[in-house]
């Protein structure tokens, strides 16, 4: 497999024309170039590892539907919908968000107040179907690192982590 360098604007082209979860570039690409949707080319080898199991990648993205995360119209609604999945995923292993923080600030906790607490200016929401909260006031690109720290600790290799905070 070939590696080749893009600029921002074609790779976010790209991505927008993704019709399907966990579609790769090259599958994408095959289909606008080469009008191929029979994605017959051999699919990446990967390797197991103990922190990041083949199963664990596949949940993630079957329980998200494009459709309903293209449907939230705020990079904040995306974002929560997001860790909504992660936590329906990982139900015995979400808690371990609450060891993501910032230099000064809490990002997740088990309510409002002890957000609040924690920082001015958090904003915090609770996550969807969850027993947790998380700051909103951060830039996208915070919320971004969050999403990719979130998957690192529930045991997404770094290629899947990438993909989850490319979903925002």
């Amino acid at each position: 497999m070939k590696t080749i360098e893009i600029d921002d604007e074609l790779y976010q082209y790209i991505a927008g024309q993704t019709q399907k979860i966990g579609e790769s570039a090259s599958e994408i690409l095959r289909r606008l170039l080469l009008g191929d949707d029979n994605t017959t080319a051999p699919a990446p080898v990967e390797v197991a590892t103990a922190t990041a199991a083949p199963a664990v990648s596949s949940n993630i993205f079957d329980l998200i539907n494009r459709q309903d995360l293209q449907a939230e119209q705020s990079v904040v609604g995306r974002f929560l919908f997001i860790l909504s999945a992660l936590a329906r995923a990982h139900k015995k292993q979400f808690t371990k968000v609450l060891d993501i923080k910032g230099r000064n600030r809490l990002y997740f906790g088990r309510s409002a107040a002890e957000l609040s607490e924690a920082g001015s200016s958090t904003n915090p929401k609770p996550i969807p179907n969850t027993e947790f909260w998380v700051i909103t006031n951060s830039n996208t690109t915070r919320k971004k690192m969050m999403l990719t720290e979130t998957a690192m600790k529930l045991g997404y290799s770094e290629q899947d982590a990438e993909r989850i905070r490319d979903l925002l």
